[in-house]
């Protein structure tokens, strides 16, 4: 690597380096104001630096490509992460206890979630998804006084391990038939369309989306996401709700796209039939609802479903497509969650029907917030 090299990926360096010192500062004195500012700071620098990295846009290695798709989605984690700060800390300090590491988890979960999005290789998308899904279990059970936030992070322990298991597979499969785990060297061996079992890498492929399909939480993947919404934190729900499945959707995107898999009528048909049953499981599953945040979890599902179809639908115009519902998607999931944790007390989450009746009479700026991000969604 050269000075280019280190300058393209300053972005990943910024929010490692904010890790580290906010872990040290943790260690030698425990401050929840300080904290958030460290944390703060270092997502402002990281967000400010992704403008240096566009200068030096290139491939880093085999491992990742710094490209403006990456460097738009990192755009999208950074600013989701830095609302996640602000809500939290206001959620937090409410409440007793010692709240800085979740500041740190969140940050190496952000610095996973940029990995994946410039991941050019199936080992980094493998480690992006890891210090991602790792981060996540400590911040779903972070309110370790709440048994069913430690419920939820069990859930979502158990499921994770399984869809890690499955992508593991799909990648073992794909290295097997084509002989390499790059990005490029996969296109181009596909392209081609030749010297290869076909066999095995529509089946890596589909274990593949398998593994990855449990992150998004699409339909039949779904069955983690009401408990786990339902069970943590409302500003780490928001967060998992936006930045965990932006980022895997941006893998998504690239790697299905780059490797041409949506020609393949097997592929297609199996997002199609993901797509319908997301959207109309959903949709039809949220009227059974009557918990604030477990309507929302089933509203997520649905939004999946519909990104989909954009996904499958628009060609050429697919990622463009998707990636701007995404960004609409971060500000009105960010919206809706973010009226959540501002209700919430010390003792008890805003996630009942009855916390939300009259609320216009109570605090009308909030509830008229409320209103245009569910109207939004």
């Amino acid at each position: 690597m050269n000075i280019a090299d280190f300058t393209a990926i300053v972005p990943l360096l910024i929010l490692a380096g904010t890790a580290v010192v906010a872990m040290v500062g943790v260690a030698l004195h425990r401050n929840h104001t300080a904290t958030v500012l460290i944390s703060l700071i270092g997502l402002a620098a990281a967000f400010r630096s992704l403008w240096t990295a566009a200068a030096h846009a290139r491939p880093v290695g085999a491992l990742l490509v710094i490209d403006p798709y990456a460097l738009f989605y990192m755009g999208m984690i950074i600013a989701a992460t830095m609302a996640f700060v602000l809500f939290a800390y206001d959620y937090f300090r409410k409440r007793e206890g010692r709240h800085e590491e979740v500041y740190i988890l969140a940050l190496v979960a952000t610095l996973g979630s940029a990995v994946l999005a410039a991941s050019s290789h199936l080992v980094s998308l493998f480690l992006g998804l890891e210090l991602l899904s790792v981060s996540l279990y400590g911040m779903i059970a972070y309110l370790k006084s709440r048994a069913v936030g430690i419920e939820a992070a069990l859930k979502y322990l158990v499921l994770a391990a399984i869809s890690a298991a499955f992508l593991l597979f799909g990648i073992a499969l794909i290295y097997f038939a084509l002989g390499s785990m790059e990005l490029p060297w996969i296109s181009g061996r596909l392209a081609t369309g030749y010297g290869f079992d076909r066999g095995l890498v529509l089946a890596g492929f589909a274990l593949l989306m398998t593994g990855l399909g449990f992150k998004l939480a699409v339909v039949p993947f779904h069955l983690w996401t009401p408990d786990v919404y339902e069970g943590a934190p409302a500003p780490v729900t928001a967060y998992i709700a936006t930045v965990s499945k932006g980022a895997i959707f941006a893998v998504v995107l690239r790697y299905f796209y780059a490797a041409h898999a949506l020609e393949s009528t097997a592929l297609f048909t199996v997002f199609f039939i993901l797509a319908f049953a997301s959207m109309v499981a959903g949709n039809l599953l949220a009227l059974l609802q009557s918990n604030v945040k477990r309507i929302l979890a089933y509203s997520s599902i649905a939004h999946l479903g519909y990104i989909l179809v954009a996904f499958l639908a628009a060609g050429e115009a697919g990622p463009a497509a998707v990636t701007f519902y995404f960004a609409a998607y971060f500000v009105t999931t960010w919206g809706a969650f973010g009226v959540v944790s501002v209700l919430s007390t010390a003792d008890r989450e805003a996630d009942t029907m009855e916390d939300y009746r009259g609320l216009f009479w109570r605090r009308p700026v909030v509830a008229g917030v409320f209103t245009a991000m569910l109207l939004s969604l």
